[in-house]
């Protein structure tokens, strides 16, 4: 290997994240002393995948069929049935390092892995006690251990957390996968099969750093933002405050300057680390003139700005230095009396939120920051401005982070309990009484331990809002203590803590039950209609999605649609045992289909399933935001997405692919909104942003199944800043138009210029409820008209003729020419589009290029699949 070489004090840091072997530990005799030295021949070892799992590993090797596909998950060994030593794994990594000179430091980075561990490298054990602990960042200084003649090699044992809980169905199991520190999704959930090795592995990046004497780390830097602010122009001053933590493993005293430069300006500390300490050293604060202020999604920009951070001896000698991405930007929350509930303010301006649930970006830990930057872009897309982290997963990793930061996503981060496993409710699928299972983990200490450790880690990403004890459920108390009284005000200080997710004191809970949900679908009505808790954590549905989504993990034997059995049936619903598996039950579409007509085929099921998933979400979040200030101060959907080829609660599956709940959402939750209320027949408008809006034109028109337009009014309106209004009634004509067939209903907003600055599109039933009109309306042939705007961007233009019906519901996809299969992921400025007849619809398309130019995909209700190529730009 080649042999780096680097000027004195410069700050290199590589990752280990090629070139690894493995065997399972039952498999080797030999020790950690031993198979650490180079000269050690690793016979029979497999290359192994770090960061990533066991069962990541045993996947790339072949030795197991993909866990996500049919019923391939159920005929892995799962580590309860064969004990944890069948997943116990060594890991070995050979490098070459170069020499080190006088007082420089290499230092090995574990930034995690599950469950213990002990570390070897070149004959010698580097941790003095076995590591424990999911979430907890490994540090080593290795330097003593590196080998004179460059060639090393280091070894790491991964055992798998004890206990591991028996996957009998339950929340989380049986419950006892929450003794230890680590994920609880693992041991199986209503949305996700079991992960048969419990993610055990070295499952997040392994660093070697080299340093000068001084080892600077964890840096924190907070910005306060006075007043209340409007994006853009130009700005007051903003306050910056930086410490950082600087470590001194030396046998001498090693004095400089700690300093850092942001936006053109240099702040500097003189000081003087002692001997084999590390010490906490906070600078002056730095006043910043008109700072260019981060905002979240749909009211303002997200400017990062980079803080470059340096420990220098002397006067030219780096001893390192760390780079943080700033978003100058103050979140607070206030007690809102009428709602009941927390509002958040950015930057002096209240925020109505509209946000989803987040589980984790791959159930087995295969983490890119491509696909994070995909999964939150999706998330931008559709219009909301809050992810919150679920509490059976992890606190997320940096790169999630800087994509929510660069996509404007706030984020509530939960620490790692759930009222399933951590003992909320009486239970018989656990195997531990409520008041055992109240007091896990069985390590108070290291669950606290790993907290403060990962506040350190995140807590400088302008997105992260606000911090919560658990899911449903608080910590044991000497743990929430800890967290609300000491970890958080002395670690960050500047985010609310939200003692668990539906605690009263974000959402006080006075209709009973849990005070989170419903989790079925509903009526569209009720949520316009009824109140329901006033900041709610989780509320959502369905999520299934079309047929080109089925396909890539249901096998076509399979490929079946849910019989619906009526409503006396004790189940609704008669699923195919993959559908099952993939957790289906419980989703409970047909009777939601059978308005549009019984479906006749799985296809066919799929196309209706995407009706009702688009007005589910839209309905969802325009019946909140109706309500905003009044009865709500923000709902997050449970929820977006899912790490595994689940059919439960997701806007786009498993191998990003979106469905119609995405675009039903983002319709809903349009910064500027004109909306229709179900219930009292009244247009609304709402208006997200800090402005008033004048001077817009709002068009409200009717079309028959025919195509027939009816203009039915047209008038001049204005809307002040985040709210929602009552504009007009429009019952009557409503009725008597769909009273037999059901109708069209298009709400626009247009500018002086005509200009249509939101558009919204209903479909209505008949008088029974029925969409009788949509059975038999008439086929429509669009035109079709696809450019190339740039190498990773395609628009293109729908065009229906005159006198024709609607072209009704049109999803849009772009396809490989050779096998028609949809590229993965792809961007739409909109889809499933209904264009009206004498107009046009363009989507803009953003992808990565790569292979032949794509095939243009669109088919729609009432238009006939078309392929059509690309010209050119």
């Amino acid at each position: 290997m080649l042999v780096l070489r680097f000027p004195l004090w410069a700050q290199i840091q590589r990752e280990f994240n090629t070139g690894w072997q493995c065997l399972p530990a039952a498999k080797t005799r030999a020790d950690g002393l031993a198979l650490s030295r180079p000269s050690y021949v690793l016979a029979g070892w497999a290359p192994a995948v770090v960061p990533g799992t066991v069962l990541a590993t045993q996947l790339a090797n072949k030795q197991v069929p993909d866990p996500f596909y049919g019923m391939n998950n159920k005929h892995i060994p799962d580590i309860y049935t064969t004990g944890r030593d069948y997943y116990t794994y060594w890991f070995v990594k050979d490098f070459t390092e170069a020499p080190v000179a006088a007082k420089e430091q290499i230092w090995l980075h574990l930034r995690g892995v599950n469950y213990s561990c002990d570390v070897f490298l070149n004959g010698q054990k580097i941790n003095k006690l076995t590591h424990h602990g999911m979430f907890l960042r490994q540090e080593y200084n290795v330097t003593p251990y590196l080998a004179r003649d460059n060639q090393n090699r280091l070894a790491i044992i991964v055992y798998p957390a004890d206990p591991v809980g028996n996957p009998n169905g339950g929340q989380g199991g049986d419950g006892r996968i929450a003794k230890s520190v680590a994920t609880q999704y693992t041991a199986g959930w209503d949305w996700i099969q079991p992960i048969r090795d419990r993610n055990t592995g070295i499952w997040d990046k392994v660093v070697l750093e080299r340093t000068g004497a001084i080892n600077l780390k964890n840096p924190h830097v907070v910005t306060r933002v006075p007043g209340v602010r409007l994006p853009g122009g130009g700005q007051a001053p903003a306050m910056v405050q930086v410490s950082a933590e600087l470590e001194n493993p030396t046998a001498k005293a090693i004095a400089g300057a700690l300093q850092y430069t942001l936006d053109g300006h240099t702040v500097s500390q003189s000081v003087s680390i002692p001997a084999q300490s590390t010490q906490v050293v906070s600078l002056k604060d730095l006043r910043l003139p008109n700072p260019k202020l981060w905002w979240p999604n749909g009211y303002g920009a997200q400017p990062l700005y980079q803080l470059k951070m340096q420990f220098v001896i002397g006067s030219k000698t780096v001893s390192d230095a760390e780079t943080v991405e700033v978003g100058v930007r103050e979140i607070q929350t206030q007690w809102n009396a009428k709602t009941q509930s927390r509002q958040v303010l950015v930057n002096g301006q209240k925020v109505f939120i509209k946000g989803g649930n987040w589980i984790i970006s791959d159930a087995m830990l295969r983490f890119t920051d491509a696909r994070y930057d995909a999964e939150i872009r999706f998330h931008r897309d559709m219009n909301l401005n809050l992810i919150r982290v679920w509490g059976g997963a992890l606190v997320e990793r940096p790169e999630f982070y800087a994509a929510c930061d660069k996509y404007g996503l706030l984020v509530i981060q939960d620490f790692w309990m759930s009222g399933d496993a951590n003992g909320r409710w009486l239970d018989p699928q656990k195997a531990e009484d409520q008041w055992t299972r109240r007091q896990y983990p069985d390590d108070h200490r290291l669950f606290i331990n790993s907290a403060a450790d990962q506040v350190k880690m995140v807590r400088n990403h302008a997105s992260l809002a606000m911090w919560c004890g658990g899911n449903e459920i608080t910590p044991p108390r000497d743990i929430l203590t800890a967290l609300a009284d000491s970890i958080l005000p002395r670690l960050d200080g500047t985010r609310w803590f939200i003692p668990y997710s539906n605690s009263d004191s974000l959402s006080y809970n006075r209709l009973g039950g849990n005070g989170d949900g419903p989790y079925g679908i509903q009526d569209p009505r009720s949520f316009w209609a009824v109140r329901t808790f006033p900041f709610n954590s989780e509320v959502g549905s369905v999520g299934v999605g079309d047929y080109e989504s089925l396909e890539r993990f249901i096998p076509k034997a399979n490929l079946m649609a849910p019989q619906y059995l009526g409503p006396a049936s004790k189940n609704a619903e008669k699923a195919d045992s993959v559908w099952t598996y993939h957790t289906y039950t419980g989703v409970g579409y047909n009777q939601y289909l059978l308005p549009y007509g019984a479906p006749t085929s799985v296809r066919d099921f799929a196309l209706k399933a995407q009706l009702v998933n688009y007005n589910q979400y839209r309905a969802l979040m325009e019946g909140f935001s109706a309500h905003m200030w009044e009865w709500y101060t923000g709902t997050i959907i449970w929820k977006t997405q899912n790490p595994w080829t689940s059919m439960r609660g997701q806007m786009y599956d498993y191998y990003l692919d979106p469905n119609a709940c995405l675009y039903g959402l983002r319709s809903g939750s349009a910064p500027l909104h004109p909306m229709y209320n179900p219930v009292d027949s009244m247009v609304m408008i709402v208006n997200n942003s800090f402005a008033v809006q004048r001077d817009l034109m709002l068009v409200v028109d009717a079309y028959d199944l025919a195509g027939k337009k009816t203009n039915i009014t047209q008038v001049i309106v204005e809307i002040n800043p985040s709210m929602a209004k009552n504009y007009l009634p429009i019952g009557a004509v409503v009725r008597q138009m769909a009273k037999q067939k059901g109708m069209f209903l298009s709400l626009q907003l247009q500018d002086l210029n005509k200009k249509v600055v939101s558009h919204n599109f209903y479909w209505l039933s008949d008088a029974k409820g029925e969409f009788s009109g949509l059975k038999t309306m008439a086929k429509t042939t669009v035109k079709i008209a696809a450019k190339q705007l740039a190498k990773d961007k395609i628009s293109v233009t729908l065009t229906n003729p005159a006198n024709a019906p609607v072209a009704f519901f049109n999803r849009l996809a772009l396809v490989n020419p050779s096998t028609q299969q949809r590229l993965l992921p792809v961007f739409y400025s909109d889809n499933y589009v209904s264009v009206l007849p004498g107009e046009s619809t363009t989507v803009v398309m953003d992808y990565t290029p790569g292979g032949p130019m794509p095939l243009v995909s669109v088919e729609g209700w009432n238009v006939e699949r078309q392929l059509l190529p690309v010209a050119a730009n």
